[in-house]
């Protein structure tokens, strides 16, 4: 294993050269960081170069780093990660581009790259808020229309900012300000001498 990603990884210094940000090698996986500006160009040089063949993008998705481990992040809020699989070379590799504002976060689309992006983008699109330049159709496809905000930010309330019901008296489904109270939960812990009959 160690062999082949040094292949992997000596192919991907080649073939990206300066576009690379960061390459990191880290439990049997790499992990390579582009700027958001030559992001779609390190794509394309990822499926079509002869040395890396990567075909398929089987994921991708918005991280939101505002809050990591706990602790405040330092440098770009917005990641799009994406892991893409070499088949006829039997290899895979993650791809990771910041988007450069973070008040209006984009990134180009890889569309027209891989066409098995489409609906992952959109659900970046729709729950961190993250725009894809160049997508032909990114409109919001987990939440409903009327929905506000992206609620896989870590910003976003975790009771949400509206709620719908159905309305026996207008025969619609309506929208109103949450009314669910905040309180805090505390498990009650039932311990008992003999349980299940053990002494």
């Amino acid at each position: 294993m160690t062999q082949k990603l040094d292949t992997l990884q000596a192919a991907l210094q080649a073939a990206l050269g300066a576009k690379l940000v960061a390459l990191v090698r880290d439990r049997g996986e790499i992990t390579v960081t582009v700027h958001a500006s030559v992001y779609h160009d390190a794509a394309r040089i990822l499926r079509d170069d002869p040395s890396l063949k990567f075909e398929q993008l089987v994921d991708l998705c918005g991280l939101d780093y505002s809050d990591y481990k706990n602790e405040p992040q330092e440098g770009r809020r917005y990641c799009v990660v994406s892991h893409l699989l070499s088949v006829s070379l039997n290899w895979r590799v993650r791809l990771k581009v910041y988007a450069p504002d973070d008040e209006l976060p984009a990134v180009d689309s890889v569309t027209d790259l891989w066409t098995s992006a489409n609906w992952f983008e959109r659900e970046a699109f729709d729950l961190f808020g993250i725009l894809f330049e160049g997508h032909l159709d990114l409109r919001r496809i987990l939440t409903d229309y009327g929905f506000i905000g992206h609620p896989m930010r870590k910003d976003f309330p975790t009771t949400g900012n509206v709620e719908m019901r159905y309305d026996p008296e207008s025969r619609r489904v309506i929208y109103q300000p949450v009314t669910i109270e905040p309180r805090e939960i505390v498990p009650r812990v039932v311990r008992e001498d003999n349980y299940g009959g053990l002494h």
